[in-house]
């Protein structure tokens, strides 16, 4: 079989033929598919073996005690040999992996040959094809986690093991030094316990990250966004648990911890930093270190870890083996992601390559997968066929002559319907407005007086059966868009629905289905934004582009009062689902295409998205959908680079472009957010009225509502989605 090694005097890296190991008493033999390469750890190991023989013992004072104890003892000679004999021998690297149970050992009865396991230890849960694995180093994977994702295990044990340390409560206020690979676990960990976190780390790409995955705010060590922070969430009391999750030799770690710890607050050493405690800050606050050890108790006792004598439960709750199954609980769960971590998977047969990328800064990652093969293969991204077009033969019902006026009837009289549509129909010339539906009598009644319909009632028929109807508007609960717009289509109207025009796959193909069978493709989704008038400007200002372009959407969108109707996602489809339309068909607008993929990563909570577009030609959109920003923040930003040039959107009030020479800014700012409700609802009446081409091509409309629903895949699969074109 093959394993990677190091010799720790030459510093050399090796994938070895070595024997396989045999199948002891007490524990099972896994056969691995993925195991994870601890980018803090492992490096520091590979990179201390590059070290010269005075670095080496520098960077380990502990072993050049024990060689000095040697040579008192066994005298120069000796241990010269000693030493050398074990610095020039093939060492292993590895203790986090995910594999396959392929034989089970005596003893061993709560595993099966088959059974998928999360592995642990620097000596069992190596990089190797084959480990053999005590019982108390590893545990059942539950049933729908990815092995990618359970290989994650021992590191997040460490992580789970270092807050438990720390004692946390909710309410609190953390501060966690060092966000790479376990500090972005212990960010999560504890946001899930209900701790607001602040992040500390020199790398603004890891900041982002942490914020991502849950902290409230981040920052470099010397930013004042730290203290800020800090200081605003505890009233200026100071953090009340500081996690050291730094390596490196530097001091500054500890000074900052004593700097924003409360009094008598709580210091947990998990990495492996410089301690060198200033006395008088530690002092002066009475500050509590702990120290973390490593997976938690059970840790460097071998009648636990090799004679799998297990410490009752009553007496010691949290054991290494029963850390590593909660941390994989938490992630089965989805309340710890592991995904948005790994920056690259590897192909075990190019492990050596993966270490010197990774020490010679070429691959800069958080956590590095190795894949191997032959074993629990990892899953395909899954591939979304964007339903087919199809417009039958056109019935005398959807002949579409010019008209001097159209008759327009609503389904819905709701807020959105009464304050951003039909304020801007009432009057208007060439528009009649015929008939208001809603299911309640009183409000279809309140709806004819203040708009002047001619008719008002809760029969659906009664729009859909009358022939002077031209066009219908869909304004109802997300629910029940689809089929209402089917039944439309299908009696030969005109349909203006608003977002979303399905909830599920099932729904958007039977919308498709009734324009086959109909030939009435006349349909528009209210997608207002890319009629916006400032959005409109800007493009026309910003020209036409020859190279891919970056588009970045950022949504407030706030949290939502208890008791709205949006919170009903077992009806109503997720908050997304129901309006990242919106922000998918402006992306599409200005980057003048439509998406071919999508993938997407959720916050713990499942509330915050980062959606990720692919477009033809290299383009990308991310659209950043987010409940936890202030009030007052406005609600869209959006930002379009390419080409040199750059163009700005803030909250559709004001509109700038930049070309390195010159700066276009918005002429005046609007009374109000215009969004283009009022432009797109003139361009439908107007195909309407005319019989010429709809506002935005069906196909377009199919594949901005294909896109969002493709989130929702992604985020069950973890891997991007490729929208293909229907076969």
């Amino acid at each position: 079989m093959k394993q990677v090694v190091q010799n720790y005097r030459s510093g050399e890296l090796a994938l070895l033929d070595v024997p396989a190991p045999g199948c002891k008493p007490g524990g099972v033999l896994v056969r691995s598919a993925y195991s994870l390469i601890s980018t803090g750890t492992e490096l520091m190991k590979v990179s201390e073996a590059g070290l010269s023989m005075v670095g080496k013992a520098r960077s380990r004072p502990d072993q050049v005690a024990k060689v000095v104890q040697s040579v008192a003892t066994n005298g120069v000679p000796a241990t010269y040999r000693k030493v050398m004999g074990k610095l020039d021998s093939w060492t292993p690297l590895g203790y986090s992996l995910c594999g396959v149970v392929e034989q089970v050992g005596d003893g061993i009865d709560d595993v099966s040959v088959g059974d998928v396991v999360a592995c642990a230890g620097n000596e069992h849960a190596l990089h190797a094809e084959l480990n053999w694995v005590p019982k108390n180093l590893y545990t059942r994977v539950p049933d729908g986690l990815a092995p990618r994702h359970a290989a994650f295990g021992t590191v997040g044990s460490i992580a789970l093991q270092g807050v438990r340390r720390g004692e946390s409560q909710l309410g609190e206020v953390a501060l966690v030094i060092g966000l790479g690979l376990i500090g972005q676990l212990v960010v999560q960990l504890l946001a899930a316990s209900g701790v607001r976190v602040v992040g500390v780390d020199p790398d603004p790409a890891r900041c982002e990250l942490a914020e991502r995955m849950g902290a409230v705010a981040c920052g470099d060590p010397g930013s004042p966004t730290v203290a800020a922070s800090v200081a605003e969430l505890t009233g200026g009391h100071g953090a009340d648990q500081v996690y050291l999750a730094a390596g490196g030799t530097g001091n500054e770690p500890v000074e900052l911890a004593a700097r924003l710890s409360r009094d008598r607050g709580r210091v947990v050493d998990i990495g492996k930093c410089s301690l060198d405690l200033p006395w008088n800050a530690y002092y002066e606050k009475e500050l509590d270190v702990r120290f973390s050890r490593s997976y938690g108790p059970g840790r460097y006792d071998p009648e636990y870890e090799l004679e799998g004598r297990d410490y009752p439960i009553g007496y010691v709750r949290w054991t290494e083996r029963r850390n590593l199954a909660c941390f994989l609980d938490l992630v089965a769960r989805g309340r710890v992601d592991v995904e948005p971590l790994v920056s690259h998977t590897a192909d075990f047969d190019d492990a050596v390559e993966t270490y010197r990328s990774l020490e010679d800064g070429g691959l800069k990652a958080v956590a590095v997968l190795f894949r191997y093969t032959g074993q629990a293969p990892e899953a395909a991204a899954p591939e979304v066929a964007l339903p087919a077009v199809r417009r039958g033969a056109a019935a005398p019902s959807v002949a579409r002559p010019r008209k001097a006026s159209v008759r327009l009837a609503f389904v819905g009289a709701g807020n959105y319907a009464t304050s951003m549509l039909l304020p801007h129909l009432t009057g208007r010339d060439g528009v009649e407005l015929s008939t208001v539906v809603t299911t309640t009598a009183l409000s279809a009644a309140n709806a004819k007086r203040k708009f002047g319909f001619t008719e008002a009632t809760t029969e659906l028929d009664a729009v859909l059966d009358d022939p002077s109807v031209d066009a219908v508007f869909v304004v109802t609960r997300h629910s029940s868009h689809a089929e209402l717009t089917r039944r439309a289509l299908l009696a030969g109207k005109a349909v203006f629905v608003e977002k979303p025009l399905a909830l599920t796959e099932d729904e958007l193909a039977g919308v498709l289905a009734a324009v086959e069978e109909s030939g009435n493709d006349r349909l528009q989704v209210g997608f207002n934004r890319r009629f916006a008038p400032l959005l409109q400007e800007a493009r026309q200002r910003f020209g036409d582009r020859t190279g891919p372009a970056n588009l970045r959407y950022l949504v407030n969108a706030g949290r939502l009062e208890h008791g709205s109707w949006y919170l009903q996602q077992a009806t109503q489809g997720s908050r997304f689902a129901g309006e990242g339309g919106h922000f998918i068909d402006t992306a599409s607008r200005l980057l003048g295409a439509d998406p071919v993929s999508v993938y997407a990563v959720a916050s713990p909570g499942g509330e915050d998205l980062q959606v990720v577009l692919g477009y033809p030609g290299g383009s990308t959109a991310t659209v950043s959908y987010l409940t936890n920003g202030p009030a007052g923040f406005p609600k869209e930003t959006l930002d379009l680079m390419a080409d040199g040039r750059a163009l700005r959107i803030d909250d559709f009030v004001r509109a700038s472009v930049y070309d390195g020479r010159r700066r276009w800014v918005s002429s005046r700012l609007p009374k109000a957010r215009d969004k283009g409700q009022a432009a797109q609802l003139a361009a439908f009446v107007r195909a309407v009225r005319t019989g010429g081409p709809m506002p935005v091509p069906l196909e377009s409309l199919v594949a901005t509502t294909a896109a969002t629903l493709a989130v929702r895949t992604g985020l069950a699969s973890g891997t991007p989605v490729t929208l293909a074109a229907a076969r």
